[in-house]
């Protein structure tokens, strides 16, 4: 016989969490939920205070990324919601499982516009896999059960709970649940007998990684499939640290700023096997890797969601399976006949080292910072295993281009291409991971967005390094707008503080960069400095803002469109 205990709705939520296997919360403090603070004082779970919510959100979301168990969040009503909802945005973007639990005004205030008072089912039904309100008690556990199933099953995402004032007030004698077991779809043996044919018939096969799901077990697997068929990998926007860029096997990441060498080879391919990526404008270069809405090549997209397969394009198989599932599946097939394509690993991979060697740019422009040497510096001195986080900017193509992730969550960045993304991820992947060295790129205007949390990296001594790339300008926007219309510089230009001091301000360290030669040297006294101390150090890399990209200046964009008659 179970015996029940009556308890607060805060303790339900608190004690719900804790069966689930929660062990960490990000969060801004409200008044709309101090039921749930007030049950927190007394369990094992941390709560990580942050400075804002759209860093607490980021927070989870990356945490969520890192450990493939769904980040929790919690802010208050009105205002903290619609802060946390650029985290939302980009978990669903990202497919990364994450549960946003707000604050809501009570039952008798409802509908009223009460104070900070917001429809959640209307505001966030667009971006999360599902929005509900808990109004009773008694339902608590039943809800939180519910969230953890949606959030992780089929394609994972994101779930938002409002938590009326009265409902964490009231009190419920009522059991709590089992812990969640997230469901995945799997390929049947007569599709993967037909993959098995597609690849036999191939002469130019590739597999392209991507989205969420993934384990350390099922990347294992993909890559022994790999091996064995000597078959040329690449891996999605963003999701480069789905197999070690160092792997023979490996050949390039198929995002923004693609080797156009690449993307050739993924327009030449008879048979792509597509294993998780939405297919997305980024992925595909806007949609011209593969023409939509029917590829030239012969299509395989395997998506752990049926309702991605045949959205954009009509592949000639869709898969509705986990991927872990179907790596499975993979790694147990027989062996193919490589003969017609295996010398192409070796050409492809060729080509990756030949695209990441330094770029010319560095020469003619005469820039004193070499910002491709700041990433071979990194690459010298840092583990392999290094988290590497960014938001959005032309800088990330620094870290994306160059650097080569080590494998399984290396790599947290928003597919959403959100700015601010980068320093709450990096202080949430150095609590979660402390034992790892963690570095976040930060444009100077991204930076400013979430800067913040530098604060909540001394709180809770995590020693993150902060590589701040300042030019003084909104980057990828100025380039654009130098595309489009040269020498009319518009709502682009910063005017920045002294992130070095600003970095020693918050208690960590931070120092800046104008010359090549000195970044080394700065890179070892962060690295002994996060280690010795438990705090966070930021550099501040200061360099000509018409360095834009590894490709391309400034003035040579300008003088292009100039030349175009724009």
């Amino acid at each position: 016989m179970i015996m029940l205990t009556s308890r607060s709705g805060g303790q339900l939520i608190v004690d719900a969490l804790q069966v689930h296997g929660v062990d960490t919360i990000f969060g801004v403090p409200g008044e709309s939920y101090l039921p749930v603070l007030d049950a927190l004082h007394d369990s094992p779970i941390r709560f990580i205070i942050n400075r804002q919510e759209g860093g607490s959100a980021f927070m989870a979301e990356a945490y969520g990324k890192l450990t493939g168990k769904p980040g929790i969040c919690f802010v208050t009503r009105g205002p903290g919601a619609t802060n946390a909802s650029i985290g939302v945005h980009t978990a669903h973007q990202d497919s990364t499982a994450m549960i946003l639990f707000i604050g809501q005004v009570g039952n008798d205030f409802v509908e009223r516009e009460a104070f900070q008072e917001i429809d959640y089912r209307r505001m966030y039904g667009p971006m999360a896999k599902w929005v509900a309100q808990i109004d009773r008690a008694d339902r608590i556990p039943e809800y939180i059960a519910h969230a953890f199933q949606v959030a992780t099953s089929g394609r994972p995402g994101p779930v938002v709970l409002a938590l009326p004032e009265d409902c964490l007030s009231a009190v419920a004698s009522v059991a709590d649940t089992g812990h969640y077991r997230a469901v995945q779809a799997c390929a049947s043996k007569q599709q993967m007998q037909q993959v098995r044919e597609l690849l036999s018939q191939a002469k130019r096969p590739f597999v392209l990684l991507g989205g969420g799901g993934w384990s350390p077990e099922a990347c294992q697997q993909l890559i022994g499939f790999a091996e064995r068929n000597h078959l040329p990998l690449g891996c999605a926007f963003r999701f480069q640290d789905l197999i070690d860029n160092k792997h023979a096997n490996y050949i390039g990441d198929v995002g923004i700023g693609i080797n156009p060498k690449l993307a050739q080879r993924i327009k030449e391919a008879d048979v792509v096997l597509a294993i998780g990526p939405r297919l997305g404008e980024m992925t595909t270069s806007g949609y011209t890797i593969f023409e939509a809405p029917v590829p030239k090549q012969t299509l395989i997209h395997v998506h752990s969601d049926a309702l991605e397969l045949g959205r954009v394009y009509q592949a000639q198989m869709m898969i509705n399976s986990g991927m872990q599932e179907f790596a499975r599946e993979l790694f147990e097939m027989e062996t193919l006949d490589s003969s017609a394509w295996s010398h192409q690993v070796i050409e492809a991979r060729a080509e990756l080292q030949a695209w990441q060697q330094e770029p010319a740019i560095f020469t003619q422009e005469q820039a004193p910072l070499n910002l491709w040497q700041v990433v071979q510096d990194i690459k010298q001195q840092c583990p392999a295993d290094t988290i590497i986080t960014n938001g959005a900017g032309n800088y990330a193509t620094w870290a994306h281009r160059y650097f080569p992730y080590g494998g399984w969550r290396t790599q947290l960045a928003p597919t959403s291409g959100a700015m601010g993304y980068s320093v709450p991820s990096a202080v949430a992947a150095k609590i979660t991971a402390p034992e790892r060295t963690v570095i976040a790129f930060a444009g100077d205007g991204e930076y400013m967005m979430n800067g913040q949390e530098l604060a909540t990296a001394v709180q809770y001594r995590a020693g993150v390094i902060i590589i701040v790339f300042n030019n003084g300008m909104y980057g990828t926007i100025r380039m654009h707008q130098e595309k489009e219309f040269p020498a009319r510089v518009s709502g682009t230009e910063l005017h920045n503080p002294d992130f070095a001091a600003l970095a020693r301000a918050y208690g960590g360290s931070g120092e800046a960069v104008e010359n090549t030669e000195e970044f080394g040297p700065a890179l070892a006294r962060a690295i002994a400095y996060t280690r010795e101390h438990q705090l966070p150090a930021l550099i501040e890399l200061r360099y000509d803002g018409n360095l834009i990209t590894p490709g391309a200046s400034l003035q040579t964009l300008r003088k292009q469109a100039q030349a175009s008659g724009k």
